[in-house]
């Protein structure tokens, strides 16, 4: 007896193979491919179950392989994935809008951007050579001689049967006179006889200074000075010889006493 031999597509196993190649044929769809790849696949699939169908009936086949109600029911599947796959299509559309657009409202600010500082540059500066400061001047002591430097010609004593009441200095003529100490000037010009033009200086101490023959005086009555201050000049005027200063100190007015241990009290020395 003869019997029909089972076509190639017949073979057992092969509606498995089927199944599952439609299965696969659904996660691709359902994996995002384009619109396009998705209406192919589906085409595929139908043309794919249509002909096992007309070739499972011209072989006779067994009650296990396909019929066109399972064809059809494939069909309606791979639509309803076809439009589940178009539906998931528009959701990831609108998730991929939702987080590019910011939300309303919101105000999406750039960071400022801060340019860099140029960096500082800091010239050198000359060295500043500072002046040595100049030395202090000295005080100027309270007492000081009269004409410093000067040559004594005769001290305070007896000369010729008369009394010499003062201390004679000799410089050249123009020389200035200068005050030993500080005090008022009481008495200026030609004002004693025998004098010529002189200056009386009150030290306020108990004690006068008596400066004569000068050839000019520099002060006037009233005048305060100090220790140092010119009085006038050098000259011969009066009862003299030539230019001197004649020096008096006097103990309350015409009490002349000897200059010289008067000078040497106050530091001043003398060659008398």
């Amino acid at each position: 007896m003869t019997y029909f031999k089972r076509g190639k597509h017949s073979v057992p196993g092969t509606l498995d193979k089927s199944r599952d190649r439609l299965a696969q044929t659904g996660g691709m769809v359902r994996g995002g491919l384009a619109r396009h790849s998705r209406q192919a696949l589906a085409v595929t699939a139908l043309a794919g179950v249509s002909a096992f169908g007309l070739i499972s009936g011209a072989a006779n086949a067994s009650d296990n392989d396909p019929t066109p109600a399972d064809a059809a029911k494939a069909i309606t599947s791979v639509a309803s994935f076809d439009a589940l796959a178009e539906r998931q299509a528009v959701a990831d559309d609108a998730s991929r809008s939702q987080r590019s657009t910011p939300p309303a409202g919101t105000t999406t600010t750039k960071p400022a951007t801060t340019p860099p500082k140029k960096p500082t540059v800091t010239k050198p500066q000359p060295a500043t050579v500072k002046a040595a400061p100049k030395p202090a001047a000295a005080p100027r002591p309270a007492w000081l001689s009269p004409m410093k430097g000067a040559q004594v010609t005769s001290c305070f004593g007896q000369r010729w049967g008369v009394l010499h009441a003062g201390i004679d200095f000799a410089m050249p003529n123009g020389t200035p006179i200068r005050a030993v100490g500080a005090g008022t000037v009481v008495s200026t010009g030609w004002a004693y006889s025998g004098y010529g033009i002189s200056v009386v200086v009150d030290h306020h101490n108990g004690y006068l200074t008596h400066y004569a023959h000068m050839s000019q005086d520099k002060v006037s009555v009233g005048d305060k000075v100090k220790a140092g201050d010119v009085l006038g000049l050098e000259g011969s005027t009066g009862d003299s010889t030539g230019p001197h200063l004649h020096f008096e100190v006097h103990k309350g007015m015409w009490n002349q006493i000897n200059p010289d241990g008067w000078l040497a009290d106050r530091g001043i020395q003398t060659s008398c």
